[in-house]
């Protein structure tokens, strides 16, 4: 994420307060649309984030082609749409898997422009629907598909792990970061507050097992906690390579605090990927 949360240095105190009173209005909302609202109305602001997330990540591949980025974000809404439409549908998934990088290259030769960025723009056009809408779409699925309770739990848990994980590599990062953790593609990240963000994601599980989703005991969780922290953790440095090589700090300045909407979901993109995964293996209903 743009917002380096696994780092050594201390950042302003009144960004700190911006993100502590973004996530005061942001929470409510999504427990609220998790837990209260209709499914539909949860994968209104998953679509919604979709859209804004994929745009972010075109507006880095094609910065002078808008035409392009139109294009690739009604290919991440198609994806997104038959994703949460089609999930069970595997002759469904699999045409958008051929179809998607088709498109992109057909796309691209159409409009192919400076030819030494030809391929980066066409990898990007097919990259934005496998990395942006399936995974971020996999949360309203997980939470309209395993039962009007443990759905939704699900869901929030996957937020808490990124969520989570954040907030425990930023303080680790903040108060005891020494080591470097990857200097070429992130060099504020630490060791450190690569600790804290695993320390952060098993909070999380503990939160749920705990807490809100009984149902799911501490064997699965904490496990699962690692595992996605692991894969977030994994996700916030693809960002940020993604974002170095382009020369780019931030995806968008959206989210008052944290940037872009690609900022805020890189590690949810994989935590969500892993608790669906865990969800269909274990029929958590």
């Amino acid at each position: 994420m743009s917002s380096d949360p696994i780092h050594a240095g201390a950042r302003p105190p009144s960004n700190l307060t911006t993100r502590l009173l973004t996530a005061l209005v942001g929470v409510p909302t999504i427990i609220a649309l998790l837990y209260v609202v209709p499914p539909l109305g949860f994968y209104v602001l998953v679509i919604t984030c979709v859209s804004i997330g994929s745009w972010e990540l075109l507006a880095m591949t094609h910065p002078d082609d808008k035409v392009s980025r139109v294009f690739g974000l009604l290919l991440c809404q198609a994806v997104s749409l038959g994703v949460y439409l089609g999930v069970h549908e595997a002759r469904a998934l699999l045409v958008m898997l051929v179809g998607v990088p088709a498109l992109s290259l057909l796309f691209t030769l159409w409009r192919l422009g400076d030819m030494s960025t030809a391929a980066i723009r066409a990898f990007g056009l097919a990259f934005a629907p496998v990395f942006v809408a399936a995974p971020l779409t996999l949360l309203a699925v997980t939470q309209r598909d395993f039962g009007r309770h443990v759905g939704p739990g699900l869901c929030l848990m996957a937020f808490m792990f990124a969520w989570f994980a954040d907030t425990g590599g930023y303080f680790g990062g903040r108060f005891f970061g020494k080591h470097k953790l990857y200097e070429a593609v992130s060099p504020k990240k630490t060791v450190e507050g690569a600790i804290g963000g695993f320390i952060g994601a098993v909070i999380g599980a503990l939160m749920a097992s705990l807490g809100y989703l009984r149902e799911i005991p501490l064997t699965h969780t904490v496990p699962l906690a690692l595992f996605a922290g692991a894969l977030g953790m994994a996700g916030d440095l693809g960002e940020s390579l993604i974002k170095r090589s382009m020369g780019v700090k931030d995806s968008g300045a959206i989210v008052p605090g944290h940037g872009g909407i690609l900022d805020r979901a890189d590690a949810l993109i994989f935590t969500s990927v892993a608790v669906y995964a865990y969800a269909v293996v274990f029929q958590a209903q």
